[in-house]
């Protein structure tokens, strides 16, 4: 259960401009010159669970002249996510027994959709992919099959597995203990019997305020009636539905590959699903594998789930890694 950037709208974009302006040629003297235009950047953002393809957050990214995208992991499509029975009054009974699109998918689809976007992306220019929590396990091996064409890694309070094969292990290590993501109460939230359901789907419209307060506390560093609107935006662009098995697979990253391409490691320093100690854990094993190529750092002071300044240095730090 990951919860990352979720106040997510579908992203698209579309320019178009005639005339001489739209060549990048100018009329001097009667000689035609071509302007000198800078790259694009594309940064393609990789969510973690239960996060939806939309990047709203991102537009400010693309008023600074970048273009940004999420992938679409296989499904995570709303319209075959939300049942009727997920709606209000809800229907438990038949929310528990609901065919899941999830059913069958794992990390080698989440990876093979986010190479097509990345080579996609390539063809407009550098680069940077991002990963949020659980989706950094899907960086790596994804930095795997497609090294060169990705000119900066970025992990945003996200696993990264290096010694250990999976999300699951390193949350079993002393630094992952910790973790809120182990607190019993958030099982509480599950609907449906996992193993059956081919998926693990949560109830994130329930009021039960057992299960909110334990969502809280793992993901949102706010006090008060701020942290609890915060909680109600991330709650809302959550999806019921996640993998069963991208948790536990293999999602290392390879010195050959992976570790070729330059990274940044964005810890959040409140975060209580993540803990700092296991961000801290996973950057030493990186840099241990790749000691020429090690982890720049850089640390926002805000929960698991960046709300208000947080995300906003966020940003200015994905600005500042564009290639110019």
């Amino acid at each position: 259960m990951e919860m990352e950037h979720s106040r997510r709208t579908a992203l698209k974009l579309s320019a178009m401009a005639g005339g001489v302006a739209a060549t990048g040629v100018a009329a001097t003297g009667g000689v035609a010159t071509r302007t000198a235009r800078r790259p694009v950047t594309t940064f393609v953002f990789v969510v973690g669970a239960s996060g939806g393809a939309g990047a709203g957050g991102y537009y400010e990214l693309m008023l600074r002249g970048h273009r940004a995208v999420a992938v679409e992991l296989p499904g995570h499509d709303p319209v075959g996510q939300y049942h009727r029975a997920y709606q209000a009054p809800q229907d438990l009974a038949a929310l528990a027994s609901a065919p899941s699109p999830m059913k069958g998918i794992g990390l080698d689809d989440y990876v093979d959709a986010a190479v097509t976007t990345i080579r996609r992306a390539a063809k407009n220019g550098p680069v940077v992919a991002v990963g949020g929590s659980m989706g950094g396990v899907t960086l790596s091996r994804t930095a795997n099959e497609v090294p060169d064409l990705i000119d900066h890694l970025v992990y945003d309070s996200a696993f990264c597995c290096v010694d250990l094969r999976s999300a699951v292990d390193y949350l079993a290590t002393p630094e992952g203990r910790t973790s809120l993501l182990l607190d019993p109460a958030l099982a509480t939230g599950v609907v449906g019997d996992p193993a059956r359901l081919g998926a693990v789907r949560f109830n994130w419209r329930t009021a039960d305020p057992k299960f909110l307060a334990a969502v809280r506390a793992a993901n949102i560093a706010e006090d008060g009636p701020q942290g609890e609107r915060e909680l109600m935006a991330m709650l809302n662009g959550l999806l019921p539905d996640e993998s069963l098995t991208v948790s536990s697979e293999d999602g290392r990253g390879h010195k050959e590959t992976w570790g070729r391409v330059p990274r940044t490691y964005i810890r959040h320093t409140l975060d209580t699903s993540i803990p700092l100690a296991l961000q801290n854990r996973m950057i030493r094993e990186a840099d241990r594998l790749t000691p020429r190529n090690r982890f720049a750092v850089r640390d926002v002071r805000t929960g698991h789930y960046a709300t208000g300044d947080g995300w906003r240095q966020i940003i200015d730090i994905l600005h500042g890694l564009a290639p110019r």
